[in-house]
């Protein structure tokens, strides 16, 4: 099935990349998420309009991308969790607490698909997730696990 994407896509591609990718991944994950287009004739003709404003919106993102690695890397960061007596968590850190716990912090809002915790973070202590702000701009976010 040949695509369009809207949106990027880890592992595929960036918005306005024409792609081919096999019909179920397509049909069940892509479109009905709004992340890619069927490439029509019509539509390929708008790739070049989805390149030039990702292009204008990248420039403008790089420097923002910059500052909020600056505020993140000033943030001390600290998730609160459930955890047994040997220090072993009920559950494990999903990206989710960690955008919360930023938040919480005073830094900025950040999108749950931008942080990668690596493995399942299940104990508690100093860990550290991989933020990616931007395709240039990637920081390891220092966080601390403690307990309730």
């Amino acid at each position: 099935m040949k695509l369009i994407l809207n949106a990027d896509v880890p592992n595929l591609g960036a918005p306005g990349d024409i792609v081919e990718v096999k019909d179920g991944y397509g049909r069940n994950y892509l479109l009905p998420r709004n992340l890619a287009v069927v490439a029509t004739r019509g539509a390929e003709k708008q790739v070049e309009q989805i390149r030039r404003a990702q292009k204008t919106r990248e420039i403008r993102d790089l420097g923002h991308a910059q500052q909020v690695d600056n505020q993140l890397k000033e943030l001390n960061v600290t998730v609160s969790a459930k955890a047994g007596d040997n220090g072993r968590l009920f559950g494990s850190i999903t990206p989710t607490n960690v955008v919360d716990a930023v938040r919480a912090a005073g830094g900025p809002t950040l999108d749950k698909r931008s942080v990668d915790v690596p493995g399942q973070i299940k104990t508690i202590g100093k860990h550290s997730v991989q933020v990616r702000l931007h395709p240039d701009v990637t920081t390891d976010l220092p966080i601390a696990v403690v307990t309730n």
